[in-house]
């Protein structure tokens, strides 16, 4: 193949030359369409890697750098092999790239690249997260910690339930405030706990009372806000949730997940890389407990406790499942008592008529009745609720669209 000179406009494909073997006399190009092709029996001057190249049947010419156009993207480099490939997170997935240019990277800059040319620049040494078109923000592990103890909450608060409430104190007593005892008998300690329930039955607000009951600290953590805050930073948010929850000064601490069954169901072939790194780095934090975070437990609550991905479930990991079922009709009128003891009432009201009345309602619908009720009674300008205030309110609440309820409810 020779190179042609002062010949007229032709037509061919582009190529950019990746590799020159000048004793052979062989060049290895790559197409536009990321196909690669190899010429050989080559004489003469020869072009240089990086040269954009117009080809023809026997025949190649130097052409416009210009004419070469690729789209390049941004990630966030995570390590470099041995044979020069760099690892790549896009957010989404882990891509192997070349770096035929030699471009100084490291793990955790951020860098710009192609399929075609490998990594064609060097952005930052700092790694830059997109966050779904909003400015970076940067989000710290306090946003997650809630100071449960200035609450005030006490089992006392929590109507109900008995069995979950012992289940409760049995987690306290135990897990956090006889580790020493489990040590010395040389028992495993429990990592984590499942809360299940339906919607409304007081998952979330009986883990805050856990944590400050314990004085324990207590980081909530919403499952769809850390996946939608961070893209492709989900992971390092966890486990610096963890490490710090570990390294908190009151030497104990609960991280409770809220709707963990956004982040962690069970992984398919069909679920998103993301999802399923995800799921991946809350196993390794899980098993990667060690001395330090012997003290930590994580409460998870969820109503699809069949969607979440087994390998979570099994022992080892959410070893104990305390279920919430709907409140029975001793439930129900602890539920209402518990309330009454914040409102002015009058001495007319029937709780054991609206306990009765209320069959299948959840914890979160029975105390809605008081949100009404306040607003009746305000509104007859009265600053205590009356018994007609109740009834009046249960017919509110009863005629309410019963979105999210099971077929069950009769109320």
């Amino acid at each position: 193949m020779d190179y042609e000179e002062d010949c007229p406009p032709v037509t061919g494909n582009l190529a950019k030359v990746v590799k020159i073997d000048h004793g052979a006399g062989v060049m290895h190009a790559r197409l536009l369409d990321g196909r690669t092709a190899q010429w050989t029996g080559m004489t003469g001057d020869l072009p240089e890697v990086g040269d954009v190249l117009l080809l023809t049947d026997n025949r190649w010419r130097q052409a416009d750098p210009d004419a070469w156009t690729t789209y390049n993207s941004t990630a966030i480099v995570k390590n470099v092999m041995e044979d020069g490939t760099v690892l790549l997170d896009d957010g989404f997935r882990i891509v192997p790239i070349a770096n035929p240019l030699d471009i100084e990277v490291a793990p955790e800059s951020t860098v710009e690249y192609n399929d075609i040319d490998g990594i064609v620049r060097s952005l930052s040494d700092q790694p830059i997260r997109s966050a779904r078109g909003q400015p970076e923000i940067d989000y710290s592990t306090s946003d997650f910690l809630v100071d449960s103890a200035a609450s005030g909450l006490t089992f006392a608060d929590f109507g109900g339930y008995p069995h979950v409430i012992d289940r409760a104190r049995e987690l306290i007593e135990t897990q956090l405030k006889r580790r020493d005892l489990l040590d010395r008998i040389g028992a495993r300690p429990v990592k984590g706990i499942l809360f299940t329930g339906l919607p409304g039955t007081g998952k979330t607000f009986l883990a805050k009372i856990v944590a400050a009951e314990s004085g324990a600290a207590f980081f909530l953590v919403s499952g769809p806000s850390i996946v939608s805050k961070w893209v492709g930073g989900s992971e390092g948010t966890l486990r610096r949730i963890f490490e710090d929850a570990a390294d908190h000064p009151s030497e104990k601490a609960i991280i409770f997940f809220d709707e963990i069954d956004s982040i962690a169901e069970r992984r398919t072939g069909d679920s998103h890389e993301a999802s399923k790194r995800l799921v991946a780095q809350l196993l390794t934090l899980m098993d990667g407990f060690d001395d330090k975070g012997r003290n930590v437990v994580v409460i998870a609550a969820t109503n699809r406790v069949d969607s979440l991905d087994p390998a979570l479930t099994r022992p080892g990991r959410f070893d104990w499942e305390i279920e919430f079922g709907l409140p029975t009709l001793e439930d129900r009128l602890q539920i209402l008592l518990v309330s009454a003891r914040t409102h002015r009432i009058s001495d007319d009201l029937h709780f054991g008529e609206i306990a009765r009345a209320t069959e299948g309602w959840a914890a979160a619908k029975l105390t809605s009745l008081w949100s009404e009720a306040a607003l009746i009674a305000a509104g007859d300008g009265r600053d205590f609720i009356a018994g007609e205030d109740m009834d009046q309110a249960f017919e509110r609440v009863a005629s309410r669209p019963r979105r999210g309820e099971t077929a069950g409810d009769t109320a």
